[in-house]
Formats: C-alpha cells, structure tokens, sequence
C-alpha cells in the first residue's frame, strides 16, 4: 500500500471525523479521482505534437494517456469535428495516490519562483483544479528529449461536501498553499 494512502487511514480519517465531529469513516472526505488534461491548439498542424504529448502524459501519470478530440467544428482555428486535440488521464486508487504524493513532495517545489497554491480554485463542491505552465517539473520528463515546453491541467476530485472540508483535507496531506 502507498504511504499517502497508508497516512490517509491511519492520521487523517481520525482526525477529520473528530474536527467535524463525524460518525462513520466513510463520511470523511478523501480522494475519488485525479485528472491529468493536456489541451494542444497546435496540434491542428502538427500531428508529432499529439504523440509526443501523449507520450510525455504517460510518462508523468504511469498510465496510457488517451486522446480527446474535437467537439465542434470552428473555421477561425481550422478545426473540424473529430480531429485530435489533446490528451487525457484519469488516475485512481494506488496510482492516484502514488501521483499525489509526487506532485506535492517533487513536482511543485520544483516549479520555477513556486509560492504555494492559491486557496481560490476550489470549484464549491470539494474539487481542486491546477494549471501547471511547465511540463518539465516532472522527474519522468528528460529535457534534452523535449521540442516544445506544454501546459498542463490537474484536477483533484474529493468526496468533500463543501471546500472548507476539501481544504482541510488537503491541508493534513501538507498540500502547499500559500
């Protein structure tokens, strides 16, 4: 078992269901799903792009990443509907957590002037979602192998009622807020 997971059961469970005063474990808040989203608008005019996307989100992730495509056609970007456009994984249980625990303790702090996360991008509903400027923080990722620096999105799905039991939640894993 992961020692995130391990952390979560045997600190975090306890200590949740006594701050909000809750009757069972399984009503404390915790981890359903992490997404990992690469939008690529270049991708229109150069198919090597999505490969090499694709590939460096299954390196990051440990999980094949698969491609999204486009839902509308819109003339102005030269798409048209069903053509590649970015790639996606959804990671759960071990590998989430796994995923997790790398994104706190290697990837943020490697992020250029990093000083925390902003509080405000919980979305009302318990959920985190993060832009990431730099694919490179990654330790997975060999930077001489790499043509063009991407973005990326990470969203962090809890079973949090609201963002004050989220934020809580995120505060016992030591997740970096400013």
């Amino acid at each position: 078992m992961n020692t995130y997971q391990e952390y979560y059961k045997e600190n975090i469970v306890p200590s949740l269901m006594e701050q909000f005063k809750l009757k069972s474990p399984m009503e404390v808040p915790r981890l359903m799903k992490i997404t990992l989203n690469m939008g690529l608008g270049s991708a229109v005019s150069d198919k090597k792009v999505l490969e090499s996307a694709q590939q460096e989100l299954t390196q990051i992730s440990g999980q094949k990443a698969v491609l999204t495509y486009a839902k509308k056609s819109i003339a102005n970007f030269k798409l048209r509907e069903g053509m590649p456009i970015g790639c996606k994984v959804t990671l759960r249980k071990e590998k989430m957590y796994d995923f997790f625990e790398k994104l706190i303790k290697i990837s943020l702090p490697r992020t250029r002037d990093f000083r925390g996360l902003s509080t405000s991008s919980f979305d009302g509903r318990g959920n985190y979602t993060l832009g990431i400027k730099e694919h490179i923080i990654f330790p997975e990722i060999n930077f001489d192998r790499i043509d063009k620096i991407k973005g990326l999105d990470i969203c962090i799905i809890t079973s949090a009622k609201n963002n004050q039991e989220a934020m809580e939640l995120f505060k016992q894993f030591n997740f970096p807020f400013k």
